[in-house]
């Protein structure tokens, strides 16, 4: 019985310390977030499908919380690409749906999306999804809304788990 209460007072000794860790590990969760390797994957794919159909753009990516991570500004593109790209990156990547999304409420009329900061109203920002999780957004300008979308897309597309 003896030997019974010095194990039980060891284990309090040794357990009794990792009561806070434990505590602090149920407030934090680990995060997985975009490598630079699949930011340029994303940047590859979309320059790709521009290129391929002729389209001179800005592509931008970004991480989940809207940062820059990569971007190219292909011959051609306006200067405003470059600023509009990151705008549609952001809001697709904050608020973590495409930007057509905000396009389609306002052409329904309801404009109250035009009072939330950084919701980008206009198609060409496509957030980067894996296993339901967003990771980050391409944002694409340059060539009309349409285009833009489809080239975002394919950046978005491209990065795999």
């Amino acid at each position: 019985m003896r030997r019974l209460a010095t194990l039980a007072a060891t284990l309090v000794i040794v357990v009794s310390p990792l009561a806070p860790l434990r505590a602090a590990c149920a407030q934090l969760r680990a995060a997985k977030v975009l490598s630079l390797d699949a930011a340029r994957a994303a940047l590859d794919a979309a320059e790709a499908e521009a290129r391929r159909q002729g389209w001179a753009v800005s592509i931008m990516v970004v991480d989940a919380s809207g940062e820059p991570m990569a971007f190219a500004r292909l011959d051609g593109a306006p200067y405003a690409s470059v600023d509009v790209s990151r705008a549609k990156a952001r809001s697709a990547a904050r608020f973590r749906r495409p930007t057509k999304a905000f396009a389609d409420v306002i052409a329904q009329g309801r404009l109250g999306i035009l009072a939330f900061a950084d919701a980008v109203p206009v198609e060409g920002g496509v957030p980067i999804v894996v296993g339901g999780e967003v990771f980050g957004a391409v944002g694409v300008s340059g060539a009309t809304s349409e285009q833009d979308g489809q080239v975002a897309q394919a950046g978005a597309s491209a990065v795999k788990p």
